[in-house]
């Protein structure tokens, strides 16, 4: 898409007051280029007087892999990096701040917010630049440092810090043209200030030190000059402007240097209070539909709240009882395997990485946090153990009180009316467990939709914690633009696909224009025979208008499933039935029917619909049969595939029967 082309369909998506705000914005960087409204001479800061600490006492290590983190933070030293899909990489101990560590491109230095950091052929692959300027590496230092009492890690941490003031000058290059970057590089901050003593860290002592805290304390002022001549606003005001506040009150808690800190307090504090409320829904969906998203958002409210606690300045009732309805979705949609359907878009983000240990879960270390938060013995159940990151925070005093807290048996949340999400299934939390999550949300948040998918009326299913049907993931976001479409097309989950068409029109790789739109019509999930029915009307927009309509019924005594996709409509068009099967299945077609293998579980599927299942595996013409775990990362998995030409109203019906390890069911099937 050419870049007249995306300006063209950003412009359609904004309302007046947004056109003023932007154009007020474009005079603003105008005007910086000539030095106006610039941070360049910041005032000196006062030093009376610095935040509360904020990271938990520990006796004697107390439960932390120091191993591990002491691992990660020799490879660090050592110039060793992990960015994305690149393990390993030889960046060197510092590295080039402002090189691509993918392209190797180069980006240019001049004023940050005059580079189009979307262009690849400028920028390179922009996440891949912007990662490890974000400084979680500054906290593994430091962590090391604090438990190991090794010199080496601090002044790791110091040459790591002085290397990037060096480099990335105020306000030049591209590490000075997101306010969220900004925004969680001072939460980094923040910690590694603490971990190495903070005020009182050798690091500042003598002359040498004294001007090497200044040099930093000078870089925070303008950080939180910069994300507060920035926020994010209007169609852009998701997730970003949550970060952006996130930054701002950390950093004006942590270091109230400046006269205005206190402001940049008070006015973080009132919009994390309000987004809080605005970006998430009463029945704890986050409102951009994405879940890692949700997931991000949630350790920015833990993060701020306890920072802010420490402080004296913890949050309101309201903002606590949001967080604690996001965590209880988390929980319902995490198997017992633990694993969590990949709904919509994810980027691996960590506001800031204090667990090093393997298998390291960020929703099940989310629900660690507020179990001990909430008091939540059915959340300290779902998630298991108590990690290293909540050993950090919430010190020893949190593992006792983990201790202490007694484990109860999940009885999950089944319907989210206002998220978009309706769970059927039976025997949660045990290895009996049959899981199915139904998508029946909002595209997206706001007028972009930024991070949704097309996914409308798709579901995922588990069994006994093993995953069978699977949402793909995302794969890419700047760059690689058939498979950023790919991912988040309605040929990419488990729904139906009309005339080679998704449910709504991309307009650009954070952009949605015509949107569907999805209804609960039923919703049963209790019982022997157990129901829900749900329409959407992404294909109203043709020009013969389809109605989807779909019914999943599931009978528990059997565990079988029906499916039946009701499509309404006058004319003839090419429908296509697409079911992505997790990577752990061996998948094959047994005449009109698919045979699932897991590694516990069986699963048999028949539609009599079209001419029969075809099983595509890695396939790129059409993109098929793939999974991302994790950014930038892709494997193989089977997707099977019913296509067939309808005239119109018809209805496609798709039987799916399960064997789940541990489960004797009774009965013949009534559905």
């Amino acid at each position: 898409m050419s870049t007249l082309a995306w300006k063209f369909n950003r412009l359609k998506l904004m309302g007046p007051a947004e056109i003023v705000w932007r154009v007020t914005q474009l005079a603003q960087k105008k005007a910086s280029k000539i030095g106006v409204g610039l941070a360049a001479r910041p005032p000196a800061p006062s030093l009376a007087r610095f935040g509360a600490t904020f990271v938990g006492a520990l006796e004697g290590g107390d439960g932390i892999d120091v191993v591990a983190l002491r691992a990660s933070a020799d490879a660090i030293l050592a110039g060793r990096w992990n960015v994305f899909a690149m393990r390993g990489l030889n960046l060197g101990f510092p590295p080039q701040w402002n090189r691509d560590p993918k392209t190797g491109t180069v980006a240019p230095m001049k004023l940050g917010k005059a580079i189009d950091y979307r262009r690849e052929s400028v920028v390179g692959d922009i996440k891949y630049l912007w990662e490890p300027s974000r400084h979680l590496e500054l906290v593994t230092l430091a962590l090391a440092w604090r438990a190991s009492g090794e010199q080496r890690y601090a002044a790791g941490a110091r040459l790591l810090l002085e290397s990037w003031f060096d480099q990335c000058p105020y306000p030049q290059g591209v590490h000075w043209t997101s306010s969220l970057e900004l925004a969680v590089r001072l939460v980094n901050w923040a910690f590694a200030w603490q971990l190495l003593g903070g005020a009182d860290s050798a690091l500042f002592k003598g002359e040498e030190g004294g001007r090497f805290q200044r040099r930093w304390l000078d870089n925070i002022y303008q950080h939180c000059h910069f994300i507060r001549g920035y926020f994010s606003r209007h169609s852009s005001a998701n997730n970003h402007l949550f970060g952006e506040y996130m930054g701002l009150f950390v950093a004006s808690v942590q270091w109230p240097c400046w006269p205005e800190s206190t402001r940049w307090q008070a006015l973080a504090r009132r919009g994390l209070e309000v987004e809080a409320v605005k970006q998430n829904t009463a029945d704890g969906v986050n409102k951009e539909q994405a879940i890692y998203y949700q997931h991000e958002v949630m350790d920015m409210m833990l993060l701020c709240h306890h920072i802010g606690q420490a402080n004296g300045a913890g949050f309101s009732a309201t903002y606590l009882q949001r967080l604690e309805r996001l965590a209880e979705f988390v929980a319902a949609l995490m198997d017992v395997g633990g694993n969590v359907p990949m709904t919509g878009d994810a980027d691996d983000a960590q506001m800031v990485r204090l667990s090093y240990e393997d298998g390291w879960s960020p929703y099940r270390s989310l629900l660690a946090s507020c179990a001990l938060l909430f008091n939540r013995g059915d959340l300290k159940h779902k998630a298991g153990r108590l990690d290293d990151k909540n050993r950090w925070l919430f010190g020893s005093a949190g593992a006792t009180r983990w201790q202490a807290l007694a484990d109860a048996p999940e009885k999950p949340v089944l319907a989210f009316p206002e998220g978009g999400y309706y769970l059927l299934g039976k025997e949660f939390g045990t290895p009996g467990e049959v899981r199915i999550v139904i998508d029946c949300a909002p595209l997206g948040y706001l007028s972009i939709a930024a991070h949704g998918h097309a996914d409308a009326l798709s579901f995922t299913l588990s069994a006994g914690g093993e995953e069978l049907l699977i949402d793909p993931g995302t794969y890419a976001y700047h760059t690689q633009k058939a498979w950023r479409d790919y991912f988040r097309s309605t040929a990419a989950h488990n729904t139906v696909q009309v005339d080679n068409q998704d449910q709504s029109e991309i307009g650009g790789n954070f952009m949605w224009l015509h949107k569907a739109q999805a209804t609960r019509v039923a919703h049963i999930p209790e019982g022997q025979a157990q129901l829900f029915e749900g329409v959407q009307d992404g294909y109203r927009k043709l020009a013969d208008p389809v109605l989807h309509r779909r019914k999943i019924t599931f009978d528990a005594n059997c565990n079988a499933i029906v499916v039946k996709d009701i499509l309404e409509c006058r004319g003839a068009h090419d429908i296509a039935l697409h079911w992505h099967f997790a990577e752990g299945c061996r998948v094959e077609a047994e005449g009109a029917d698919v045979v699932a293998q897991g590694e516990r579980n069986r699963l048999r599927m028949s539609s009599p619909f079209g001419g029969g299942p075809q099983l595509l595996r890695c396939s790129e013409a059409p993109i098929a049969g793939w999974i991302s775990r994790k950014f930038d990362e892709k494997s193989a998995i089977t997707t099977a595939v019913w296509r067939g030409r309808i005239d119109g109203t018809t209805e496609i019906e798709t039987r799916i029967t399960l064997d789940v390890a541990g489960d004797v069911v009774s009965g013949k099937s009534n559905i």
